[in-house]
């Protein structure tokens, strides 16, 4: 493989090596000619690389950021997981008009946090194309724990496509980067390792479904990085035997989740998504995109390491070494056999799921987390379409003011609060006049659709598949465990008693022997969450979408159809993830935190992305302590881009009289 990448490789191991200056930064967006597979291609890039600059800040600075645009088209840059200003958040459209092409922006806001973080454009499929890099806050105080070193370590995954064409491909064929289908020969394979029957009734269950257990990722073929380096290149990080070294792993893929693992070490799980959790000992873990977790290692040998970080499709690795010098490489692991997905690692949804084509009422927001009734007709979900995010992303100058005295649902979509209003303390334009309980109904045309079959992608109801029985303590509600009537009633369960799942996290279990995988369930946040009030009201959110159009949707509504989930500022809210679907869908909630629900009390880990693996329910509590207009989307990219995306609204409310 050629590896004179004009940028892409030197580049940006300069930029990991040298962040910028504290307090003020420079970055400029352009296209460049970028070789990472061999092949010139054309990319985006920040600073000219790819990916762009580490930005070093420190907790209690006030940062001035100018990003300049030159491209021929709009752009952005969104601070990922920063608590800052609505309308420094940088998403065209609900934070500012977005950066026109030659044009610079400049951002400020107060740094209130620190850890390891991301930032990356939100206009477009820029993203995929390389806008994106590091961000890392150091702490005011010291950490809880010690090292002697630190590396950056971005995962990214890099396609010679045009992402507009991979986009294309996917909706004309779902399964178009499926790769691995099952033959006629894994037909009598199986049927030799497991007997006629079973193999014949696991055939007939996913035709019913019209799925396929080789889907397990929607893009395959990608050329997977390590700071922008593929893996041949060989990205490596020094150590002296006996240090303590910090490795920041940050999850910058458009749409690949990683398992990463090194050989010969343990690692020490310190961080997850910048927030410090107590010390969790592990083999493995799977990063979701969007995701960060930092892990300290302690290597004791004269010897290098390998940094392992497989595809969960096992389609590709990105790989870097831990080495005493430069120029020293370990073994790299022999790829596993890529993974068929079972009716478990699907929730085994699909009896559970069955009710839901039946008309299940389901409203975006429940009072007291109880659903009132609400049906749309059989089929009445709408079509979902790349074109309908358009209006979110390339159209500066179509905002429109949400006049004083509206409500919140009668704010437009792709409307936005003036910046005077959305910006860092000035909240008096976010009051929401409130209707008489307008707070406590559903918004008019929220009930979710009846969900038939055939619109996720199913072909027929309730195969018979095994039941997982939920588990107590700190064990997992399920979509599939929910019986119709629970479904229907949607009341919130005790806290404490739910978690995402164990080792599958991400869908899938990483059964491969390894003594411990990371899960959800073992982060504790080390400092206590500064609101322990129960949530006064729960949010139904349902990952839908259509597999063979290839759309995603909540609630079953596309982007434009759909109202915002509105949030009286200050209140607290459960938000109930039911993943309808056969995907992982990593949630990310701009500018709050989610607490995610998995038994710790006031030491829930504090999150910006939350998975939500296939056929699963998670729960995650939220203060909205934020004012302002907030994206909320599934981060794989195309995802976003067909239609997981909502706006949430955090106002002031102003009860008025009946």
């Amino acid at each position: 493989m050629r590896l004179k990448g004009i940028l892409v490789s030197t580049l940006a191991a300069l930029a990991v090596a040298g962040p910028a200056l504290a307090g003020e930064y420079d970055l400029v967006i352009e296209e460049k000619t970028v070789n990472v597979t061999g092949r010139e291609r054309p990319a985006m890039t920040v600073n000219g690389s790819i990916p762009g600059p580490v930005l070093r800040m420190r907790e209690g600075e006030e940062v001035t950021i100018r990003v300049t645009n030159r491209l021929s088209e709009l752009t952005s840059i969104h601070w990922h997981g920063i608590l800052l200003p609505a309308n420094m958040d940088g998403v065209p459209i609900l934070s500012f008009d977005g950066i026109a092409p030659g044009e610079t922006f400049t951002y400020r806001f107060p740094v209130k946090q620190s850890g390891t973080y991301w930032y990356h454009s939100h206009s477009g499929l820029q993203e995929q194309s390389g806008v994106y890099g590091p961000l890392v806050i150091d702490p005011a105080e010291p950490a809880p724990y010690r090292y002697d070193r630190e590396y950056v370590v971005m995962l990214s995954d890099w396609t010679d496509e045009d992402p507009h064409r991979v986009l294309s491909n996917l909706k004309k064929q779902s399964d178009y980067y499926n790769w691995n289908k099952r033959t006629v020969f894994d037909f009598f394979r199986d049927v030799g390792d497991k007997g006629w029957d079973v193999t014949v009734r696991d055939r007939l269950d996913w035709g019913a479904m019209r799925m396929d257990p080789t889907d397990i990722a929607d893009v395959s073929g990608y050329t997977f990085l390590v700071n922008g380096q593929p893996p041949a290149a060989n990205w490596t990080a020094l150590f002296k035997p006996g240090e303590r070294v910090r490795l920041r792993f940050i999850n910058g893929s458009a749409m690949s989740f990683f398992d990463v693992r090194i050989p010969g070490l343990r690692m020490q799980v310190v961080q997850a998504d910048g927030q410090d959790v107590a010390p969790v000992t592990v083999d493995k873990f799977r990063i979701a995109v969007a995701e960060t977790y930092d892990v300290i290692v302690e290597p004791k040998k004269h010897r290098a390491y390998t940094v392992f970080a497989e595809s969960i499709d096992r389609s590709g690795y990105a790989r870097a070494t831990l080495a005493p010098r430069e120029g020293m490489a370990a073994e790299i692991p022999t790829m596993r056999p890529r993974q068929i997905l079972t009716m478990a690692d699907m929730g085994a949804a699909h009896g559970g799921m069955s009710g839901m084509q039946h008309d299940m009422p389901a409203q975006d927001q429940q009072p007291g987390g109880a659903h009132g009734a609400g049906h749309e007709p059989p089929g009445a979900m709408p079509a979902m379409d790349h074109g309908s995010m358009g209006g979110m992303q390339h159209k500066p100058g179509t905002q429109k003011t949400w006049p004083a005295g509206d409500t919140a649902s009668d704010q437009p979509q792709g409307s936005t609060a003036p910046h005077s209003a959305a910006g860092a303390g000035d909240h008096s334009g976010m009051t929401m006049p409130m209707q008489h309980g307008a707070m406590q109904e559903a918004p008019a045309g929220g009930g979710a659709t009846a969900m038939g079959h055939s619109a996720m992608g199913h072909g027929s109801a309730g195969q018979p598949a095994a039941q997982p029985m939920e588990q107590e303590g700190h064990g997992i509600a399920t979509a599939a465990g929910r019986s119709g009537p629970e479904h229907v009633g949607h009341q919130m369960p005790p806290r404490g008693e739910t978690a995402p799942a164990g080792a599958a996290h991400g869908g899938m279990a990483m059964d491969d022997g390894s003594p411990k995988i990371l899960s959800y369930a073992d982060l504790r946040a080390v400092v206590p969450n500064y609101d322990t009030r129960p949530p006064e009201r729960e949010i139904l959110v349902r990952l839908t979408g259509n597999m063979e159009r290839y759309f995603w949707s909540i609630n079953d509504k596309k982007f434009s159809k759909a109202e915002p989930i509105k949030l009286r500022h200050g209140e607290r809210v459960r938000i109930k993830f039911v993943n309808e679907t056969m995907m992982n869908h990593p949630m990310h909630l701009h500018g709050m935190w989610m607490e995610i629900e998995n038994g710790n009390g006031a030491n829930n880990p504090r999150k910006h992305t939350v998975n939500v693996p296939p056929g699963q329910t998670v729960y995650a509590d939220v203060t909205a302590d934020a004012l302002g207009q907030w994206a909320f989307h599934c981060h794989l990219l195309y995802h976003m881009d067909t239609g997981m995306f909502r706006t949430v609204v955090v106002a002031n409310v102003v009860a008025q009289a009946e």
